[in-house]
């Protein structure tokens, strides 16, 4: 078929370079998320937090940048801090921010687009990030929590910490000894551990399938839906829930995509880490079904619509 033309040569090219560039911020990213989930306790996340409910959501958007913690790991940090009395809509603000949110995910993104305007991409994708997140968080508030939250309980101790499982280490917000250090210290290299063989498999499956795209598909066919501002913004979104990428690495999928314009990239990037495939099971353990359904929905739509009537506005008069 003329539209497919595999080369083992470039596949290799291709998946090695993005494997060398991606697979190290994995493992940083896996090691941060391990260690603060061992030895940091739930009410020094708390404390930060104003007690008026919407600057409390506001703040909790950017609580990425002092406790970054991947889309893998958060969803445990917050069912503890939901146990401390967090409130609902500061806890999903939290979740769903984190991921994009922080350091190590704005140097990622910097690396990945190198050449290609990286601060302008880099700054949207935290910016975006942080909206989505607060307007899910606001939106939350006027609901009822006993109707968002699932009655099944997460386990107090686990060796793992998967994709499909969740684990958490005694925490020590109340001032109670639940491990000592030598026991922490264990747990936070055994979660950082989980943590980097569950996402660098993800990873490179997300490699394989880009460098198959991008040196064996020919581009042409594609140019219908990459040429459509909803189509393309809604195909990347599609791909990257599909993908179950790290937010530590994904940018460096999303940057060899280049014959999709580079709002549908941002919208790759910001619906990944905050929906996809491991989320969806991640969720159901802190919340209803329906709530799970509904959040993936609003959000799919919140960052489409983001995507399809501001992005491409501000790249135009960027010159991008």
């Amino acid at each position: 078929m003329s539209w497919f033309r595999f080369s083992w040569q470039n596949f290799w090219f291709s998946f090695l370079a993005l494997a060398f560039e991606g697979l190290p911020f994995v493992l940083v990213g896996s090691l941060i998320s391990g260690f603060i989930a061992a030895f940091v306790p739930s009410r020094v996340i708390t404390r930060l937090l104003p007690k008026n409910r919407l600057l409390a959501t506001l703040v909790s958007g950017l609580l990425g940048l002092i406790f970054p913690v991947c889309e893998c790991g958060v969803v445990p940090v917050v069912r503890r801090l939901l146990d401390k009395g967090l409130p609902l809509s500061c806890g999903l603000t939290y979740m769903l921010a984190s991921p994009i949110v922080n350091p190590l995910v704005a140097i990622s993104t910097y690396a990945a687009f190198r050449g290609q305007q990286p601060g302008l991409n880099t700054g949207i994708r935290l910016i975006c990030g942080y909206l989505v997140a607060v307007i899910v968080g606001l939106a939350v508030s006027k609901l009822d929590p006993a109707r968002l939250l699932g009655s099944r309980a997460l386990p107090a101790r686990s060796r793992r910490r998967t994709a499909l499982s969740i684990a958490a280490l005694p925490d020590t917000a109340d001032g109670k000894e639940g491990a000592t250090v030598v026991q922490r210290l264990i747990g936070a290299v055994q979660l950082a551990s989980d943590d980097f063989i569950d996402t660098a498999i993800y990873f490179m499956i997300g490699a394989a399938v880009a460098s198959v795209f991008n040196t064996a598909v020919d581009q042409r066919i594609i140019l219908p839906l990459a040429s459509s501002p909803v189509l393309s913004v809604a195909a990347m979104m599609v791909i990257a829930g599909i993908l179950t990428l790290c937010s530590t690495s994904d940018a460096f999928i999303a940057a060899t995509f280049t014959a999709f314009p580079l709002p549908a990239r941002m919208a790759f990037l910001i619906f990944g880490p905050m929906f996809d495939f491991k989320l969806l099971f991640l969720y159901s353990a802190l919340l209803k079904k329906r709530t799970v359904l509904a959040l993936g929905i609003g959000l799919f739509f919140i960052v489409g619509l983001l995507c399809v009537a501001l992005l491409p506005a501000i790249y135009a008069n960027t010159g991008s």
